[in-house]
């Protein structure tokens, strides 16, 4: 009897599968960019405009202690008093409108890439983008929820913590902040597949978003473990990224003077597109790892209905 597979060790072989197949890695990198591109620059002309009407003088911002991190906490939240109206004033408008951009960006890309992924279901689905668009509303209200949460968790940690007149408690911030930080990201790991695995079950069940949105919480129990445990690992991933790029980013400061400034941007930014694309990459890798455990599982079911 062989032992059972576990979620994590055939990723290496899903990752070639990818990496032989590029196209798909450009559809992903794609449909996101052409979200991404467009919101960033809506972002950059907005943060132009704020800093017209308050500028940098008038915060104070430009007169940062950064030899102090403690003085420098205070002064930064003096200066967001400045900047949240005019923030939340364009977060009422731009939130909405990305949030819309990306449900219909993503799922025309998603879709292509679910479909380039299994040639095999080569009958059209009724309305298949459609219904992509709507599982990727419930991705996006589940991603804000989250987020919510974590933002007021880390309030409430820097109010009971970081008290005005008196010492910062340091220990008690620290424990927290780590904490919150990893819980939310595990909550979002273990929450956060029904989701991903629902536009799965749709295109090869050939259900609708609601059944499949429903059935994927119904998958039994050594499905859903594969599904959560390749969820975490590439959760994992992710941060692992974060970290290199940063360390790439970080790695030429000792030679600053020798590369000048205009070349550490580069290198900055070239580390930043590095992760994006890996990212992305990885994306695809989790897809395929979902669609490969169906088959495993629920391929021979599917196939006598």
């Amino acid at each position: 009897m062989t032992a059972p597979l576990r979620g994590t060790q055939s990723v290496v072989g899903y990752m070639g599968w990818v990496f032989s197949r590029p196209w798909l890695i450009a559809i992903e990198v794609g449909w996101r960019w052409i979200f991404g591109v467009p919101f960033l620059a809506v972002c950059f002309f907005q943060a132009q405009h704020i800093l017209a009407l308050v500028p940098l003088e008038s915060s104070g911002l430009n007169t940062i202690d950064a030899q102090n991190p403690w003085i420098a906490v205070g002064q930064i939240a003096r200066a967001w008093a400045f900047y949240a109206p005019h923030v939340a004033g364009v977060l009422r408008w731009l939130a909405p409108a990305a949030a819309v951009l990306w449900i219909v960006i993503g799922g025309l890309g998603r879709s292509l890439v679910l479909k380039c992924i299994d040639p095999s279901t080569a009958a059209p689905l009724p309305f298949f983008t459609l219904r992509i668009m709507a599982l990727q509303a419930g991705w996006i209200i589940l991603l804000g929820a989250i987020w919510m949460a974590w933002f007021q968790s880390m309030a409430w940690v820097g109010r009971t913590h970081i008290l005005p007149g008196a010492e910062p408690e340091l220990v008690g911030y620290a424990f927290w902040s780590i904490f919150l930080a990893l819980g939310f990201f595990t909550l979002w790991a273990l929450v956060s597949w029904p989701l991903s695995i629902a536009p799965l079950l749709m295109l090869l069940e050939r259900r609708s978003a609601l059944s499949s949105l429903r059935e994927s919480l119904r998958l039994g129990k050594q499905f859903t473990g594969k599904l959560v445990e390749i969820n975490l690992v590439m959760g994992i991933v992710n941060l692992a990224l974060i970290v290199l790029a940063m360390v790439f980013s970080a790695a030429p400061l000792p030679f600053s003077d020798q590369l000048g400034s205009d070349a550490l941007h580069w290198i900055s930014v070239a580390s930043v597109i590095l992760y994006l694309v890996a990212s992305d990459y990885f994306q695809v890798v989790r897809m395929k790892g979902f669609e490969e455990f169906w088959k495993l599982y629920r391929g021979s079911q599917a196939a006598t209905r």
